[in-house]
């Protein structure tokens, strides 16, 4: 069935007559995910948590659009990894230009990224294109973080951990190895302790940190907490979608 609210689904035939209000830009990554998940893993789940969003949105009434998937995120911490596929933050920052030129220019002036890989950092990306495109409202969401974890899942992580292995096998078990096959997600400590305390920051050199490229223990994995995790992420961002669908971007504040 055609989905009139994704682009890769519908047509000209019923864009012409059609406008948006919102437009959604998933975006994720194709790297590594411990030995078991697929390099697919943020394009799987960024592409079905703004789908299944839309839906929500859009049976509210919300005028909203999902855009194709960007596939490739910002790997620099992995350059050894054998076909993790990097993009630089200048790169995603010219191809957001473009995007965001003809969104503008056809009246598509709210715009969402809904980001679903750790190492897209959007913030200074926006704060500059926001500068160049006024009339417009951006934003970004990091899809993982809309609902509190801890709620969910056992042991916290922030790479095919727990709630990545049971998000995946809830959306893609076939292509999720077997649990004997599985890593076990053990990340080594930077020496020095204000590193690990995260009030400073350095790049992870992922084949340092990680022998399996997994940061946090899957073993505790579920297709039935990945659908109760999914289901109220999307329910939260469906709201989202369709707050700012209406918002009049003029008078958002009181």
């Amino acid at each position: 069935m055609i989905r009139p609210y994704v682009l890769a689904d519908t047509n000209w035939k019923h864009l012409k007559d059609t406008t948006f209000d919102l437009a959604i830009l998933p975006w994720g990554a194709t790297e590594a995910h411990n030995y078991h998940l697929p390099y697919s893993t943020d394009v799987v789940e960024g592409t079905s948590v703004a789908e299944e969003s839309g839906r929500i949105a859009w049976e509210k009434g919300a005028k909203v659009i999902i855009l194709p998937t960007i596939p490739f995120g910002v790997n620099t911490g992995q350059p050894d990894i054998y076909l993790d596929i990097n993009l630089n933050p200048s790169t995603q920052f010219a191809i957001l230009k473009d995007i965001l030129q003809v969104l503008n220019r056809q009246g598509i002036q709210k715009f969402l990224i809904l980001n679903s890989h750790g190492g897209n950092n959007w913030k200074s990306i926006l704060r500059e294109l926001g500068l160049i495109y006024p009339e417009m409202f951006l934003s970004f969401t990091n899809w993982f973080k809309v609902v509190e974890g801890k709620s969910y899942f056992e042991n916290p992580g922030d790479h095919a951990d727990e709630m990545e292995t049971s998000v995946m096998l809830y959306l893609k078990p076939e292509l999720v190895l077997p649990k004997k096959e599985w890593g076990t997600g053990k990340q080594k400590k930077n020496k020095i302790q204000g590193f690990n305390e995260g009030w400073v920051w350095t790049e992870r050199p992922w084949s340092k940190i990680s022998e399996d490229t997994g940061v946090g223990d899957p073993s505790t994995a579920t297709i039935d907490k990945g659908k109760a995790f999914f289901d109220d992420a999307c329910k939260k961002l469906g709201q989202l979608f369709y707050d700012i669908s209406m918002a009049d971007i003029e008078n958002l504040y009181e």
